[in-house]
């Protein structure tokens, strides 16, 4: 963005940014973290989530105070009004983010001492890994104001819902096997679902650099479906 005359306006603008990449960094943490406690059975490290969803809400309160306060002290028209507008939105996405990452962690550290972790464990950390990926090239994207690669990111959230149905199945299968196996993968069916909210925030973002750089809004639906990806053949390989 080009600069403006008054040059306070840019350090509030630059602060915003700067606490939006700091979220950034602690929502992406938190959520490899989370997934990294659940799978290792770590409940110390599923309390440092837990614990980091302070930091995250309070960088959140802080970007939306000064954002809402540059509104009213400067009066923005136009793409500096949809910078702010933005920031608030991503910032919201992001306290999501570790809301639901702060949910896994909290059931990892339920399930911390149960030794039967079903093979579904090696889907959610491959939906977890597709959720990482999604968020972080949205991140990006808004990092660079970039719109191809939002309206990228925005369209692979269709692989995150592909893996989720394939956990579940594994999960219910689980269930069936053995009814002693039903109150841990429900745990782990509440985690699964955790992780695809994650990516449906990833694409959020998406959509707000989409509007923040062209004004325009994205279509209504997401993609939903299955199409033919690669999701199916890494998850066939994960399971052998």
């Amino acid at each position: 963005m080009a600069g403006h005359t008054v040059k306070s306006y840019d350090r509030e603008l630059d602060t915003i940014e700067r606490l939006i990449a700091e979220m950034g960094g602690v929502a992406e943490k938190m959520v490899v973290d989370a997934v990294d406690a659940l799978a290792g059975a770590n409940k110390g490290l599923a309390q440092q989530v837990v614990a980091a969803d302070l930091r995250l809400d309070g960088l959140q309160r802080e970007t939306e105070e000064l954002a809402v306060l540059t509104i009213a002290r400067r009066q923005p028209m136009a793409v500096d009004l949809r910078e702010l507008i933005g920031a608030i939105r991503v910032a919201g996405d992001l306290e999501r983010v570790g809301d639901l990452a702060k949910n896994i962690a909290k059931r990892a550290i339920k399930i911390s001492a149960e030794s039967r972790i079903p093979r579904a464990i090696l889907g959610l950390r491959h939906m977890n890994e597709v959720a990482t990926e999604l968020l972080k090239d949205a991140l990006d994207a808004y990092a660079q104001r970039n719109v191809e690669r939002a309206r990228a990111a925005w369209e692979r959230d269709i692989d995150l819902d592909t893996l989720e149905d394939s956990v579940f199945r594994d999960l219910l299968t689980h269930m069936m096997e053995d009814p002693r196996n039903i109150s841990l993968c429900a745990h782990l069916l509440f985690c699964s679902k955790n992780i695809e909210r994650i990516g449906d925030h990833a694409t959020n973002i998406a959509e707000t650099v989409v509007y923040l750089v062209t004004g325009e809004a994205m279509p209504s639906e997401r993609p939903r479906g299955r199409r033919v990806t690669d999701v199916d053949h890494d998850v066939a390989e994960a399971r052998t």
